[in-house]
């Protein structure tokens, strides 16, 4: 089944059509942003879902289905990996990846009118390794620290100096990891580099008409930014009209479908962004390697709009929720659940009424409003969503992100908020369902319950990470749950299922029954 039959909404056949390839098929990858698309009124000409993960079949159908289409928002890690998991542990000869680099330029030979919006990403360096985690190597699962602390030495012994005791424990990590696994990692590493190059290569030529490189799960010391460094070295000569690297990835999709919209129509949007008291715009959030009031504004650009410093010129205007202090709460994401202690549980009730009162003003200005919850990783601040629900503001937002990585939240917020002043008020207030359904419900809420409730299993944090045969049991405990509190927060929108396409607690998909 293509993603098209899954989610269209009966476009007239004079819409103009879009051709959309993700990353990979998990719902905000790949569901969602169709979806947003595809109630503006244009038509999403997708793969088969099993194609994401085959190059070989996908290419084929990229040739055949290109010359149908007014523009294309393609991954290249699906066309040249097999999607966004498997670059990070593949066995193909670079002599491969360079072939199916070269397609793009037989694409472009055949379509040369076509716009082509390519996201790809640079190889993550997550801060510690899972036992059985399926998104990275095996080995990463034993040495991932140890591999995050040497590349972050490595990066800081290029850029300035490392102390005595530094060096010293720099050779114990060279000792401490095999020379088989460190080959490895950094092979598949340069491989990957060298195909982005190319790519490089090709936007600078124009074959391809703007590319963004995606930086997932890094930090200010780490390979993927010391690889950054190479890059932007490599790139300086192509302006951020045409290429771009910046922190994140998932959201690219959304952000790059915005831009099309925004090229095929002719409009070039105009956004605002105000961050909550405090550090705001210097905060650098976990999992990324840069400040997020530079990550926003590059974000902008990506989507095809313009940053204005008056609100009352935009067309829609960001509010984001960061702490006071620049950090990040990773509360919302683990097996057993973390709880709040009494003074972090005042501490985060005084920030949301600060932060809620803000946005109410705002709102009562008749600003256009979205909100970029990112004081949490992994989910949404329940404080500041009681505090929206209380004032009656939750469906007065034009977008709301609070999911995952800060970069996630803030790119799909700017692109929805972009995109929402094409819609009707129905059709935006069914994407704020789905953010809150998805970042506030599940994330920071029935996530928590079902990690609780596994903990009467011994080995409860395996399953968290492969639901398994327990699926079945989880499943309808999920939905249970997702329905009371929808019942309590927002009443209106119970008409939905709940499921694990990936068969583990980390995403769900939010399927509305009409």
């Amino acid at each position: 089944m293509t993603l098209a039959a899954i989610f269209l909404l009966m476009p007239s056949v004079y819409a103009e059509k879009i051709l959309f390839i993700p990353h990979d098929d998990r719902p905000v990858a790949c569901q969602q942003p169709a979806d947003v698309v595809a109630q503006l009124g244009y038509e999403i000409i997708s793969p088969p879902l099993e194609f994401l993960t085959q190059p070989d079949k996908l290419w084929p159908w990229f040739y055949e289905n290109a010359p149908a289409v007014d523009a294309a928002v393609v991954a290249s890690d699906a066309l040249l990996y097999g999607g966004l998991i498997p670059s990070r542990s593949h066995e193909i000869p670079i002599e491969t990846l360079h072939a199916r680099v070269e397609n793009f330029k037989t694409l472009r030979e055949k379509n040369p009118n076509l716009n082509l919006y390519l996201f790809g990403s640079l190889m993550r360096t997550p801060y510690f390794g899972t036992p059985g985690d399926r998104e990275e190597p095996d080995y990463y699962g034993q040495y991932g620290t140890q591999i995050f602390q040497l590349t972050g030495l490595l990066d800081k012994q290029e850029i300035s100096k490392l102390s005595g005791a530094e060096k010293k424990y720099l050779a114990e990590l060279e000792k401490a990891i095999p020379d088989e696994i460190l080959d490895d990692w950094f092979a598949r590493r340069a491989k990957n580099l060298s195909a982005t190059k190319k790519l490089l290569d090709m936007t600078a030529d124009g074959v391809i008409n703007y590319f963004i490189i995606g930086r997932d799960d890094n930090a200010p010391l780490s390979q993927t930014h010391r690889e950054n460094r190479q890059l932007l070295e490599y790139m300086k000569n192509i302006p951020k009209t045409k290429a771009q690297s910046q922190a994140g990835i998932d959201e690219y999709a959304m952000l790059l479908l915005t831009r099309a919209v925004n090229d095929l129509s002719g409009t070039l949007p105009f956004v605002n962004v105000q961050f909550n008291r405090g550090v705001g715009a210097k905060t650098v959030p976990s999992y990324s390697d840069e400040q997020i009031g530079n990550s926003i504004r590059n974000e902008i650009l990506i989507a095809g709009a313009m940053f204005v410093p008056n609100p009352k010129r935009a067309d829609f205007v960001l509010y984001v929720n960061t702490d006071p202090k620049g950090k990040t709460f990773e509360i919302h994401n683990s097996c057993p659940p973390q709880v709040l202690t009494k003074r972090q549980e005042k501490y985060f009730a005084r920030n949301a009424k600060n932060f809620s009162a803000i946005v109410e003003d705002a709102v009562n200005q008749n600003l256009p409003v979205g909100v970029a919850d990112i004081i949490c990783a992994n989910g949404a601040d329940n404080f500041l969503m009681a505090q929206l629900r209380d004032k009656n503001l939750l469906f007065k937002l034009q977008s709301y992100g609070g999911w995952n990585t800060a970069t996630n939240t803030s790119g799909f917020a700017i692109a929805t908020g972009i995109l929402a002043r094409k819609m009707n008020r129905q059709s935006i207030d069914r994407l704020l369902a789905t953010r809150y359904l998805d970042d506030w419900a599940y994330q920071a809420n029935v996530r928590t319950q079902i990690a609780d409730y596994l903990t009467k299993y011994p080995n409860s944090y395996q399953i968290f990470l492969n639901l398994g045969e327990q699926e079945a049991e989880v499943v309808p405990l999920e939905n249970k749950f997702m329905q009371e509190f929808a019942k309590k927060n927002f009443p209106q929108w119970t008409n939905f299922t709940v499921s694990n396409p990936w068969h583990r607690m980390f995403e769900c998909r939010i399927d509305f029954r009409n």
